[in-house]
């Protein structure tokens, strides 16, 4: 893969965007006439949350009767991966390319401000994008993290949480917090939609708010073709207001059935992702009652590993693998687990296929369409997958594993994410040959040099967080709180933070 593509963001759109869209919506209006009308297409991104704690990816103890059916009646694929942080993970989602063209390796390793390709919708063709001039209408809820507006990106309209805002008159983290002057995402959530700030309350809960926006959207789009997009606050941890504290926040309580019951629940991990399940059972229940659950594809994923578990881990695989589940009665053939690798790069080309839409010719992407493994055309659609954490990369085929630590591991025929053999050291011939064949490819997704300046300031940015928590760490053993710490404020208009 060369890093000089034939693709400008300019060329596109001085050319291929109105030819494209021309040649989209004539197919489109072709479909119709001919009564074969295009799905309507949902991508649900959950946040901060592994494979592993999803019932039908084998968990004991967490609840998720609604993904579970969905994945026994679609396709649930057992290797998917993102990266183990969610911004290289959004930007593979969201243009179907690595991150040696997007250069978005790392939260803290990704262009800024005016620089080149910080804003992705205008340096790259999203997902939205290529969908909206296909004839989708496109809204977008939930957590942003990008640079650049909604519409820029292709999407007409937008609830999205806001992590400052002005005009917000509800909590926002203190000083001593996590991310201090940060707004809430949960509880009496701070939502601007379509511009506008909502009015919400502590009763508010800011997931729901997000969903039934979207839901709302689809009824007004039900005669179709709309594209929707979820990206959660749900499952991340944040600054907690009624504890006083950082970690998971409690949702809406849940009984026995999986129904709300007007409490709140407990702040932990397991009803956070319950809440998910419940989540996609009301997307669910909602297009039934609309009457366009059989022209719809849901497709449910997380941005990278849950905190604590995988999130910035770079053994194995538990960084970047996650769920990736697709349904679609009448559009997706229930095949259930299936052993074809995806990667996040994979989303915007099957999208793509899914609509019926088409790519401008000139437009590289790194992912490839798994639309004929749902079909059931074939079995697989690529041979390997790749994923990457600032200057570290991991390489998967259906034996063998690169993990970011640069350590081989024999996977054999399991795809649980655990119970891998390494085989760094090993002599064996079919180790070695893995390793040589693993090692070209790699040749051809680089990551940054030393010498450039991306790297360099991330290099600046991890000594700091370094220096940062170790005073943290320093000043709780010795009682005494950080320097600059206050006491939690009262509402105020916040400071600006990055997740």
């Amino acid at each position: 893969m060369s890093m000089n593509t034939a693709f400008t963001r300019r060329a596109f759109m001085r050319s291929a965007v109105a030819g494209a869209a021309a040649l989209a919506a004539s197919k489109l209006g072709s479909a119709r006439e001919a009564g074969q009308k295009p799905p309507n297409l949902i991508l649900v991104l959950a946040d901060d949350c592994s494979s592993r704690e999803f019932s039908c990816y084998g968990n004991t103890e967490i609840r998720t009767p609604r993904l579970d059916e969905l994945a026994r009646t679609g396709v649930q694929f057992k290797t998917c991966w993102a990266a183990p942080i969610c911004s290289p993970a959004r930007a593979m989602i969201v243009t179907g390319r690595y991150a040696c063209r997007t250069r978005w390796y790392h939260n803290d390793m990704k262009p800024r401000g005016n620089e080149p390709g910080a804003n992705l919708s205008k340096d790259n063709l999203t997902f939205a994008q290529a969908l909206k001039n296909a004839g989708y209408a496109t809204a977008v809820s939930g957590k942003w993290q990008m640079a650049g507006t909604q519409q820029e990106f292709g999407f007409d309209e937008c609830c999205m949480w806001q992590e400052a805002k002005g005009e917000f008159e509800g909590p926002i983290e203190p000083a001593d917090g996590n991310l201090p002057g940060r707004a809430a995402r949960f509880w009496h959530a701070a939502l601007v939609k379509n511009g506008e700030m909502v009015k919400t309350t502590d009763a508010d809960y800011g997931p729901d708010v997000c969903l039934d926006f979207l839901m709302d959207f689809a009824q007004r789009h039900k005669d179709g073709p709309f594209l929707l997009y979820y990206p959660m606050m749900l499952t991340h941890q944040t600054w907690d207001f009624d504890r006083n504290t950082m970690g998971y926040v409690a949702p809406p309580e849940l009984d026995a059935q999986g129904n709300k019951t007007g409490r709140k629940g407990e702040p932990t991990l397991k009803a956070n992702v319950e809440y998910v399940d419940y989540q996609m059972g009301q997307i669910v229940k909602r297009l039934e009652e609309m009457g366009i659950r059989d022209n719809t594809v849901l497709l449910f994923t997380c941005d990278n590993g849950t905190s604590g578990y995988g999130k910035g881990n770079l053994t194995g695989e538990a960084g970047p693998r996650v769920p990736m589940i697709v349904n679609g009665p009448g559009r997706v053939r229930p095949i259930g687990p299936s052993d074809a690798l995806v990667d996040f790069t994979d989303v915007l080309p099957t999208l793509v296929d899914l609509a019926g839409a088409q790519l401008p010719d000139d437009y590289v992407l790194d992912g490839h369409s798994f639309a004929p493994v749902l079909r059931g055309e074939k079995e697989s659609t690529r041979e390997w997958i790749f994923s990457v954490y600032a200057d570290k990369r991991f390489l998967r085929d259906k034996r063998w594993l690169l993990d970011g630590n640069g350590r081989l591991w024999d996977c054999d025929d399991n795809r649980t994410g655990e119970g891998y053999q390494d085989v760094t050291d090993s002599q064996d011939p079919e180790a070695v040959e893995a390793r040589r064949r693993f090692e070209k490819i790699l040749e051809t997704l680089p990551v940054p040099d030393p010498s450039d300046p991306l790297f360099q300031s991330y290099v600046e940015k991890t000594a700091a967080k370094k220096t940062r928590k170790q005073a943290k760490a320093k000043a709780a053993r010795q009682g005494q709180k950080p320097a600059g710490a206050q006491p939690k404020p009262g509402k105020k208009k916040p400071a600006s933070a990055k997740e």
